[in-house]
């Protein structure tokens, strides 16, 4: 389990305009809540949570938030931006408790080199990077490998077929597909052309037969 450090300080005005002077001091305003806590909302430093985001999963990893000198364990559940800057303008965090389950997206990252690769020229489609599942703060990992080393061509794993931590429920649809070693399309594209064309032999057309009288001497 990934944790990471940030300070933050209470809030007492609320509203666009008191959001919009924070901001132009630097702050961002925030909000932390759960665990039957009241919705307590924070400011944190703009240039601390950038640096933060900037080196960790902010999908999975536990925030530990000091604020006025108490440190709350929390997870960061949304991050509103700015469609055009790209500025933070809110962000919340709701805090955790150990045995308190929590549903969080957790990075699947691949482990090895499939034969199909090595021996047959496939290719690698991740088609799902990121796996949902419902966990103990606890277990819950910072990653979940998929050893692929296996794999041939046409192989591929689902989501079913993952392993899990121990007590975690897996959210997403069991039959997704994680993984495929597919076939290169220029392959395909050459055995399509070296496949057996169609006859290229003239046809034989049959004399038509004369009409009755046709041709006869008058």
């Amino acid at each position: 389990m990934a944790t990471a450090s940030l300070t933050a300080t209470r809030r007492t005005g609320t509203g666009k305009g008191n959001a919009r002077s924070l901001r132009r001091e630097g702050q961002v305003p925030a909000v932390i809540y759960g665990h039957a806590r009241e919705s307590q909302p924070l400011t944190v430093s703009a240039r601390d949570l950038e640096k933060l985001l900037s080196r960790i999963s902010a999908d999975n990893t536990v925030v530990e938030l000091a604020v006025d000198g108490a440190t709350s364990r929390a997870l960061i559940r949304e991050i509103q931006r700015h469609p055009f800057k790209r500025a933070i303008l809110h962000i919340d965090f709701q805090e955790i408790i150990a045995g308190e389950m929590m549903t969080v997206r957790v990075p699947l990252r691949l482990v090895g080199t499939p034969v199909g690769v090595r021996l047959g020229g496939g290719i690698v489609d991740h088609t799902l990077r990121e796996l949902t599942i419902s966990v103990d703060p606890a277990n819950m990992p910072n990653h979940i490998d998929v050893d692929i080393s296996e794999l041939n061509l046409g192989d591929s794993i689902h989501v079913s077929q993952l392993t899990v931590p121990a007590g975690a429920t897996v959210e997403d649809e069991p039959d997704a597909a994680v993984v495929v070693i597919a076939t290169p399309r220029a392959a395909i594209e050459a055995a399509a052309t070296t496949e057996t064309p169609a006859s290229t032999e003239p046809e034989v057309l049959r004399a038509k037969k004369p009409e009755e009288g046709e041709g006869e001497s008058k």
